[in-house]
């Protein structure tokens, strides 16, 4: 009769723990825009909603597992921090940053996908009299880069290849800089000197805090652009499409994981 009492009460303990509790930790998901994030939240069974500096942080479940979303804001200040808030107050055991990118890559088109294999901030470095200068301190070896983590990397192109084809899908390096780009030139020279498929604002720099805090990280860019003189117009065209497709290859991972 005690046993019985006991499971009982086990039994209930368990009814009132939430579901979406995990032991490893919730998958931390972040945004830099609000298109970017609306799809996923409006997947979500959202628990509780935290706000944190004025930044809302979304726990709850998406896809069956426990997830805290942010829309960070735009640049990698608001990146950092928005990435630092998920590790320290929400203890996440991995990052995925999704939305929209400029496409640098020859072989990428608009609403194509890149998936970071590693990233750089193209725009550290010094002044000097002759120009600008980069400096390759701003990442985590000798040439400047972030490495994202091999296996979310996978998933992330499987899921890639599912939802938008592999003609489609790419994996590569992404540069991160506090700048729109949309100059033919200077997208020549991020090929040149980084081989990069994309540009945007933020990624490396959420790449370089969980790279410090050793949390597995992915980036991943759904090409609103070609970052040339034809940017903002073609923005305005395709990037609420891009930005809900780089979210549907954040469900389809989950859905995998």
């Amino acid at each position: 009769m005690k046993t019985r009492i006991i499971a009982v009460l086990l039994l209930a303990v368990m009814a009132v723990t939430p579901v979406f509790a995990s032991e490893d930790g919730p998958i931390g998901i972040i945004t830099a825009m609000s298109n970017e994030l609306s799809l996923l939240l409006e997947n979500t069974d959202v628990k509780e909603t935290e706000t944190i500096g004025n930044v809302e942080y979304y726990e709850g479940l998406l896809q069956g597992k426990e997830v805290v979303l942010v829309k960070a804001g735009i640049g990698k200040i608001l990146a950092a921090a928005g990435a630092a808030t998920l590790i320290n107050e929400f203890d996440v055991s991995s990052i995925i940053f999704t939305g929209i990118a400029g496409g640098v890559g020859d072989e990428t088109k608009v609403l194509d996908i890149v998936v970071s294999t590693d990233l750089v901030v193209h725009d550290y470095g010094d002044i000097t009299n002759a120009g600008f200068v980069w400096d390759p301190v701003s990442g985590s070896d000798e040439y400047g880069r972030i490495y994202a983590d091999p296996g979310l990397i996978e998933l992330a192109y499987t899921s890639a290849v599912g939802v938008v084809g592999e003609e489609n899908a790419f994996k590569g390096n992404i540069a991160t800089g506090d700048q729109f780009v949309a100059s033919s030139s200077y997208v020549t020279q991020l090929q040149n000197k980084f081989d990069s498929l994309a540009c945007e604002m933020e990624g490396a720099a959420v790449a370089l805090v969980a790279d410090q805090y050793e949390v597995p990280f992915v980036v991943i860019r759904c090409m609103s652009d070609k970052a040339d003189g034809g940017a903002h117009e073609s923005i305005s065209n395709f990037g609420d499409i891009a930005a809900d497709n780089s979210a549907s290859i954040v469900l389809d991972m989950l859905n995998r994981m």
